[in-house]
């Protein structure tokens, strides 16, 4: 009697056209992602062109500034706004708008505001658990970082003005005399594009404008942002598993520089730290990406935010616009020589991120108190009061 024969292995044709649908799903999530991303900063945008930028007239009390530079950068989403705003605003001719001084505060607050986009967009899990979790830690890392940094190098900028004085000393070695174009972002033009057509649309096909429009972005911004993660999570789970997962994380563990080059670079090409973060959390969220492999990239991240800065200062019309924007890039690389050659600074961030993410997963209270608490509470007292 003749042996049954093994059935026939299935077709890996398939299987690979598949895998590649996923990936291109994956791509067009994500620039859906970004999309979302930019919309939630046009809704504070559409109030009027100068809504953040008025925040820092006459602003002169450092832990006014440092407040000011979170709210400012948490209305706009965006860091490299803010500081660029700021770089333009010290380094105007015929006599600062921004003292020199009274902006080296609001490029520490900016660093702390431009985090509530990774909390925004871990708040899409809320509903996955142990994902949630994962998520709202590698949101928080960031900020703890950024949080532990202005806690140490502001009473030491106020008791001996260092970072201003380095870079005054940096920019006499740096001047030049032309100012030079600047680079635009590819990726960050086209996400640009895309969200101005539908703020357009909604502005002149339904006739909206000021609140009513702010609205509508922000509600579109916030649906798109959700729908997107959740089935961005489903697919880089499927994608990046078992093997791949195991090289990512093993390559990265063996050496955190690796990690903050592929932060900054990847930084500088996008022209946004919220968005390199931000693409963090639903890897974390779906556990292809640890969270000490993760925070390497976060700090590369916050280096590589600080090319907008310098691009911004080569059309500024005094030397000032550079001074402030060498400030920028000294506090965050001061910030990372500070913490991550320590291993327990190092752990520090995580740590507290991993304890808030469990609070947070038990309750949602927490998520709330947070996030009313260091972005908008306590900036918004600190600016009243000072």
């Amino acid at each position: 009697m003749q042996a049954p024969q093994p059935p026939a292995p299935a077709p890996q044709r398939n299987s690979h056209w598949m895998t590649l649908g996923r990936w291109l799903l994956v791509l067009g999530l994500l620039y859906g992602f970004l999309v979302a991303i930019q919309l939630m900063s046009g809704s504070i945008k559409a109030l009027g062109k100068d809504t953040a930028k008025s925040l820092f007239d006459g602003v002169s009390n450092p832990f006014a500034g440092l407040s000011v530079g979170v709210l400012a950068t948490v209305l706009v989403q965006s860091s490299s706004t803010t500081t660029a705003s700021i770089v333009g605003l010290v380094g105007a001719a015929k006599g600062a708008a921004l003292p020199l001084t009274s902006a080296v505060p609001m490029i520490m607050g900016a660093n702390i505001g431009t985090t509530i986009t990774n909390t925004i967009v871990s708040v899409g899990h809320i509903r996955q658990g142990p994902e949630f979790r994962r998520a709202f830690a590698a949101a928080t890392v960031h900020d703890f970082f950024n949080l532990m940094c202005v806690f140490i190098m502001l009473p030491l900028e106020l008791a001996t003005g260092v970072l201003e004085k380095s870079a005054i000393r940096m920019t006499d070695w740096f001047v030049s005399g032309d100012a030079g174009d600047t680079f635009k972002s590819p990726i960050k033009t086209a996400v640009k594009k895309t969200s101005q057509t539908i703020q357009s649309w909604l502005e002149d096909g339904m006739g909206l404008d000021g609140i009513p429009l702010s609205v509508l972005l922000l509600t579109l911004g916030i649906a798109l942002t959700f729908v997107c993660l959740i089935y961005i999570t489903k697919n880089m789970r499927i994608l990046i598993s078992g093997s791949l997962e195991r090289a990512m994380n093993r390559t990265l563990g063996r050496s955190g520089i690796a990690g903050i080059v592929i932060g900054a670079l990847v930084t500088i090409g996008v022209q946004s730290s919220s968005i390199t973060t931000s693409l963090l959390v639903p890897m974390c969220a779906a556990g292809v990406l640890t969270l000490h492999n993760a925070f390497p990239i976060m700090l590369g991240a916050n280096i590589g935010t600080t090319v907008t800065g310098l691009l911004a200062s080569q059309a500024a019309e005094t030397n000032a616009g550079l001074t402030i924007a060498l400030v920028h890039v000294l506090f965050n690389v001061t910030g990372v020589l500070l913490f991550y050659p320590i291993p327990i600074f190092r752990r520090l961030p995580i740590f507290l991120a991993e304890l808030l993410a469990r609070k947070a997963q038990e309750s949602v209270l927490w998520v709330l108190g947070y996030v009313l608490g260091v972005f908008v509470l306590l900036p918004v007292v600190g600016y009243l009061l000072f």
